[in-house]
């Protein structure tokens, strides 16, 4: 660009499909016959989403802060009848999680077997997206985590336990690249989804409830249940109550036009892809339209946003009677945070087309669905399980059978309530709760309310750190030979954590922070502990143990000194522990003044 003296000043321009990674800037000069290199430095090439060349351009501003600059953010938990934020640390700016995702790179097995053929694709994002797919799971490689569904962590960390990606990159690195203990769906999202990011991929979390497993790829979750409403048959195919995954945003040069966009990638290992558990990505507007003959993995895809779910009573003969249930839809309220705002987003509509639309059934003959296409069968009586209000950990409920009859007859039937806890992949645990009516009647035209009383003491013990309780009704018609099924997931909500900020914020100053939790139960807590992530804390500082014990209702509160800040704003995530609250998390945002 210029030479001044002995001055030469360089501009250095990559290629918008240059491959990313770590490069070496050298400069060799040569005078006369004698030569000499010089090494100038090193720098790290990204894609660049600003970049209207780049495969990972995004054309709003608003989306390219939110999806590759926000460090913070939420993941969508519950039910789909209740769902819950927890508040995320992705920090993919923080010290050392660049150098730990090169690292990631590096240490993929495509690397490894050929480091030359991985290196040239690396100016890919598709590929990228698959080799992070792949790499955030340990199940192939030495990938970051190791999955664990079974509620037995004591070797490791619950998944539920986890607030940010930060510590568990930190922890893969320190450790010699040997796998972290232990992850589930959100938290494998949410590392690939900090990955990315880092990368310079515009990457968001989604969230999908009633998700579905379908290993045979027939688009059918079959349960088989006994008269007394207990499923029979351990199967690997169910609905999960919810299930995340990871969108990214690129182009696709590789499949036909129209395909451009968000991209599905799920980084749980759940099946195989090409040898490998990984999963996508797969375009979002495949899945919508059908087209299962799209790579990478749409069957899978399109299968936990659309599987049909049939019912199965077994006689005492071994025969089998279909069940009517229609409170068990597959694939609702798909949700992500919401630009710029700690709001949620609905995002069904990118998936599915509205349900019985024109659209829809075209979609599904192009899937070759034929299960979603047949008429349901409607009877004339109806039942659905209703809660009366929120539900809080620690407390007595009662939930109710709500039946109609719309049919002109009296009728005589048996109604099975069953309270069992439940992980949120679909596990289910001990019983909490049952009713047995053998002779309930129904007049023409009625409706009734059967109540079922869910006491703490009964399901303390079991509740699983999900906080869910599966309630199943079972409706029989002894003299028709008539099952009716229905089925509610209740989330029962933890303590709020009260965040406060002593003093004003200012730029450059140090800062207090109060975190304060009451204890909701009627018994003490043991073993409790805060732990912080944010800006301005010491490794230090990030875990706080409390004096045991907390009583019941007792108000426990802990304060920690934030650094000097230099940003303008940012998020302090906070997880309480204990041994009978587990998991429950808070957040607060910080506005930095000027100093």
């Amino acid at each position: 660009m210029d030479q001044q003296d002995g001055i030469l000043s360089l501009q250095l321009s990559t290629p918008a499909n240059a491959p990313i990674g770590l490069y070496r800037l050298s400069l060799e000069a040569s005078t006369g016959y004698q030569g000499s290199s010089f090494v100038l430095g090193h720098f790290t090439l990204l894609f660049n989403t600003w970049c209207p060349a780049d495969a990972v351009y995004l054309d709003s501003e608003e989306e390219r802060q939110e999806y590759v600059l926000t460090q913070q953010g939420f993941i969508y938990q519950g039910s789909v009848k209740w769902i819950k934020s927890i508040p995320w640390n992705f920090g993919q700016f923080e010290d050392g999680i660049l150098d730990i995702c090169l690292t990631l790179l590096d240490m993929n097995p495509k690397f490894l077997k050929d480091a030359c053929r991985d290196c040239s694709r690396r100016s890919s994002p598709v590929y990228m997206a698959r080799v992070v797919s792949a790499m955030v799971n340990c199940n192939d490689d030495q990938g970051v985590l190791l999955g664990r569904w079974d509620n037995n962590y004591k070797d490791g960390i619950s998944p539920m336990f986890w607030i940010g990606s930060v510590d568990i990159l930190r922890r893969w690195k320190t450790s010699g690249c040997q796998r972290v203990k232990y992850g589930q769906c959100w938290v494998f999202a949410a590392v690939a989804c900090t990955v990315l990011r880092c990368l310079g991929v515009p990457t968001r979390v989604v969230t999908n409830f009633n998700s579905a497993h379908d290993q045979n790829s027939n688009l059918l979750i079959e349960y088989v249940y006994d008269k007394f409403g207990e499923i029979q048959r351990d199967k690997s195919e169910m609905i999960w109550n919810y299930h995340c995954w990871a969108e990214s945003w690129m182009s696709r040069p590789d499949l036909q036009p129209g395909y451009d966009g968000w991209q599905a990638l799920d980084p749980t290992p759940q099946e195989k892809s090409e040898g490998t558990y990984c999963c996508g990505p797969v375009p979002v507007r495949a899945i919508k339209e059908g087209d299962l003959s799209t790579k990478y993995d749409a069957p899978f895809v399109f299968a936990e946003v659309n599987a049909d779910v049939v019912n199965w009573i077994m006689q005492e003969d071994g025969s089998m009677c279909k069940s009517t249930n229609n409170s068990q839809t597959v694939g609702m309220k798909i949700s992500t945070k919401s630009v710029g705002r700690d709001e949620r987003e609905d995002i069904t509509h990118t998936y599915k087309y509205p349900e019985g639309s024109p659209e829809e059934r075209e979609a599904f003959k192009r899937a070759n669905h034929l299960n979603k296409l047949t008429d349901k069968v409607e009877t004339g009586v109806a039942m659905r399980v209703r809660v009366a209000q929120s539900v809080s950990v620690g407390s007595d409920f009662d939930v109710f059978a709500h039946i109609t009859n719309n049919t002109a007859e009296n009728l005589t039937c048996r109604l099975l309530l069953l309270a069992r806890t439940v992980s949120y992949n679909g596990v289910l645990g001990p019983e909490c709760g049952t009713k047995d009516l053998l002779n309930l009647s129904l007049e023409p035209f009625s409706e009734k309310s059967i109540p079922l009383r869910i006491l703490y003491e009964k399901y303390c013990e079991c509740l699983t750190e999900s906080n869910l309780i599966k309630v199943r009704g079972l409706l029989m018609e002894p003299a028709a030979n008539n099952y009716l099924l229905a089925e509610r997931d209740i989330y029962l909500e933890n303590p709020e954590i009260k965040i406060r900020i002593l003093g004003e914020p200012k730029q450059n100053r140090k800062l207090v922070a109060e975190a304060s939790l009451r204890n909701p139960l009627t018994m003490p807590l043991l073993g409790c502990t805060f732990t912080m992530e944010g800006a301005g804390l010491t490794e230090e500082q990030k875990i706080m143990d409390v004096p045991d014990p907390v009583e019941a209702g007792e108000e426990v509160k802990v304060r920690v000194d934030l650094l000097p800040c230099h940003v303008g704003r940012h998020k302090l995530v906070v997880n309480f522990d204990s041994d009978k609250l587990k998991a429950v998390k808070g957040f607060r945002n910080i506005i930095i003044g000027p100093a």
